[in-house]
């Protein structure tokens, strides 16, 4: 029986969290899942009973994961080591093998299973179903040679997603997770940043939110202390000071982008804190950094 004091605790965490429920219901989120909470097993069950949570209360979660750890490990099974020019992976063709068994098949299904198994209704997809994510082949600047750029294989940039497939399975209460692989015009696949997919496609969905969860605990000024309610303007500052800075400027430059494109706020969160998504969507308090627009 609980005692008096963690009951009205109870009582009110739950009344704190109505309007929030009452404000984002028929909402879409787009999660970006990624980091420790991939790898922890607590972590892993706390992210699947907040998202099928968030479904059940009206909410449209839609997950796009990344997996670049499992990569690695699977790499080196057959003998390849993972390389990287300015944060992204060189994808020759048997690098594309792995990364479409990986993120398609091992890691997508894992997490569908494990939405599952805590009652909700996961479907596995990745950019090629539908064709729905359209990519092209990106080409990197090179940094030491002026006007040439270095080809890194089948690594993509977004040219279009067809936002029926989600919708399809949202009319029909399908919690819809993704992975970061596109299609090209010959068919062809190409491996894609995940919080590059994410920002896009919270753009294409016009999702209330873009939440991407991290190992950190959101954006750190220069003395280590969390940035929180930054506008666009305010993080195009942070980037040409230096501020941001390597492994999260792609993070955060998806983020700026979906919110200059019509997403109404993205949140960086610590994916190292159990219920992270559950604590910044339905609490006050929030656990990581808010990015909103302009007014």
């Amino acid at each position: 029986m609980l005692n008096p004091v963690t009951a009205n605790e109870k009582a009110r965490t739950l009344a704190e969290a109505l309007p929030y429920i009452r404000r984002f219901h028929d909402k879409t989120i787009v999660i970006k899942y990624g980091g420790n909470a991939m790898v922890d097993e607590a972590l892993k069950q706390s992210f699947a009973s907040d998202v099928v949570l968030l479904k059940l209360v009206g909410m449209n979660p839609v997950i796009v994961h990344g997996g670049g750890p499992q990569i690695d490990q699977m790499l080196k099974r057959v003998g390849k080591e993972g390389v990287f020019i300015q944060g992204m992976r060189v994808t020759d063709n048997e690098t594309m093998d792995v990364v479409e068994m990986v993120l398609g098949g091992l890691v997508n299904k894992e997490i569908v299973n494990l939405i599952n198994r805590h009652g909700g209704h996961a479907v596995g997809l990745t950019g090629k179903d539908g064709a729905f994510i359209r990519a092209k082949r990106m080409l990197m600047a090179d940094q030491k040679k002026a006007g040439e750029w270095i080809n890194i294989g089948q690594v993509g940039e977004i040219e279009h997603i067809d936002p029926s497939l989600i919708a399809l399975l949202d009319s029909r209460d399908f919690i819809p997770v993704i992975a970061p692989i596109g299609v090209g015009q010959e068919g062809e696949s190409y491996n894609i940043n995940a919080d590059m997919v994410a920002g896009k496609l919270a753009e294409t969905l016009k999702a209330e939110k873009l939440i991407l969860m991290t190992n950190t605990s959101g954006v750190l000024d220069k003395s280590g202390s969390l940035l929180t309610g930054l506008t666009a303007s305010r993080v195009d500052e942070l980037f040409a000071d230096g501020t941001i800075s390597g492994g999260m400027l792609p993070k955060i430059g998806s983020a700026l982008d979906a919110v200059k494109h019509g997403v109404k706020s993205c949140h960086i969160i610590d994916g190292r804190v159990k219920h992270a998504l559950l604590l910044e969507i339905l609490t006050d308090e929030g656990v990581g950094t808010l990015i909103r627009a302009d007014e």
